[in-house]
């Protein structure tokens, strides 16, 4: 298994930049940028027995400002690990020999 990945010779990796840091604190910011749309929505269920329109569509928007953010810290989440990855050892992919040209094809290329 080792075979198919042959490291490129005299390829230095990348210092590792922003992308680590970042990566590191997206647990913490998923978590507090959650905890505002959850209690309001906490807020309106244990406050009330009957939720009328109006708190009914503060629920929604808040369930749709928490799926926002999990979209956009799971895109940053994947970004950062598309970045440590590209900015890993490069790899020699096996070489691929072509086929030998035939120069009577090119004549006629609608035959």
């Amino acid at each position: 298994m080792t075979r198919y990945f042959n490291k490129l010779p005299g390829y230095t990796n990348a210092p590792s930049g922003l992308e680590w840091v970042l990566l590191k604190k997206i647990p913490s910011i998923f978590i507090i940028t959650s905890i505002i749309p959850c209690a309001v929505m906490l807020n309106l269920y244990l406050s009330n027995a009957l939720l009328n329109g109006e708190q009914l569509k503060t629920i929604y928007l808040c369930l749709g400002l928490l799926f926002s953010i999990s979209f956009f810290v799971g895109a940053a989440a994947i970004g950062c690990v598309v970045v440590i990855i590209m900015k890993g050892p490069a790899y020699v992919a096996d070489p691929y020999e072509l086929p030998i040209e035939n120069k009577n094809l090119e004549k006629f290329p609608n035959l």
